[in-house]
């Protein structure tokens, strides 16, 4: 993939992202009846929770890849001693 594609799709995933995250925000507050912040700050809440997010994703889905490649290996051994 062209370096400067896949760029640009990581920063419109990254956008998405925060626009999503904002919006839920939003409607977390008004659901809550709390003041809703202004632009910059909800702007800053919501890259906060979305890098935040990233990182629990990123180290659940290494233990997940883990998690299958040990499945692979037991399988690989249990093929290959029968």
């Amino acid at each position: 993939m062209d370096k400067d594609l896949k760029e640009g799709m990581k920063n419109m995933v990254k956008a998405t992202e925060m626009k999503i995250t904002e919006s839920v925000l939003r409607w977390k507050y008004k659901k809550e009846g709390k003041e809703i912040p202004g632009e910059s700050e909800l702007q800053h809440r919501s890259h906060v929770i979305s890098q935040k997010a990233n990182e629990i994703l990123t180290r659940r889905g290494k233990s997940i890849m883990k998690e299958f490649k040990e499945v692979y290996r037991k399988e690989g051994k249990d093929e290959g001693g029968s």
